[in-house]
């Protein structure tokens, strides 16, 4: 059985790692994710292991 990589998305502003872990082939659309060491949540969009912010929509 092939193994599939994961990794934890990282933080946008530190680089630490959120508490959510994704697979190669996962692609998130506006998903929320929360880092500890910020102490921030941020709206992400996330493809291939790229990480793009979306702008907050109430800012």
């Amino acid at each position: 059985m092939k193994s599939v990589e994961t990794r934890w998305v990282p933080c946008p502003e530190c680089g630490g790692h959120t508490r959510t872990k994704v697979r190669a082939d996962t692609v998130l659309h506006h998903q929320p994710v929360f880092c500890p060491k910020c102490k921030r949540e941020y709206l992400i969009n996330l493809a291939h292991f790229q990480v793009r912010v979306v702008p907050d929509p109430e800012a």
